[in-house]
């Protein structure tokens, strides 16, 4: 895991700006996972050894509502066990889960303002995952504590949780040329 941003090297001819990168994780959505798999199983264990005399629509609806269930809660969980977050001269970019999907890419240009938020939670955003609140705008929420919060040229925000955001925040104003103000965010 690397969380310090890596100082510029010079190859020949070619320059490589800095990057800084962050992660977070929730082991916690791994038992939520751990039910999606239980019921995908249950699904599969009724439509395999089932002796239902009660006919076959019965049976198909919770084959179905069991299959179905499972893997909405296995593969919703999986895509948000962890986030990676990655800034470059260019843009953040944000991946979450095993795949990097959802992906979001935000390019600094449009970014006017980056904040360090002390305390994000999920019950501010309504739980864990890619959430929206009018109020406070985009998020990434995959667990509890430290985060960065980005304000956007359009009047936006987007908030991601991530290990050592505060580092992840300087980064991103040394890139803006904005003051190091040190107020937290309220997100």
């Amino acid at each position: 895991m690397e969380d310090h941003p890596r100082k510029p090297t010079r190859t020949g001819t070619e320059t490589h700006t800095a990057v800084w990168t962050g992660r977070a994780t929730n082991r916690t959505q791994w038992v939520l996972a751990a039910a999606g798999a239980a019921c995908l199983a249950l699904g599969i264990q009724l439509a395999v050894s089932s002796t239902w005399t009660s006919g076959i629509a019965p049976l198909l609806m919770s084959v179905i509502g069991c299959v179905a269930a499972g893997l909405l809660m296995l593969f919703g969980t999986l895509a948000f066990v962890n986030v990676a977050v990655r800034v470059d001269g260019d843009a953040l970019e944000v991946r979450c889960g095993h795949m990097g999907l959802p992906r979001r890419r935000i390019l600094l240009t449009h970014v006017v303002g980056a904040e360090f938020a002390p305390q994000v939670t999920p019950r501010q955003w309504g739980g864990w995952g890619y959430r929206w609140r009018p109020e406070l705008g985009t998020g990434v929420i995959v667990r509890r504590g430290e985060g960065l919060v980005l304000r956007l040229g359009d009047g936006r925000t987007f908030t991601v949780t991530v290990d050592d955001a505060e580092a992840g925040v300087r980064f991103i104003r040394d890139r803006l040329h904005l003051p190091s103000t040190g107020a937290p965010a309220g997100a």
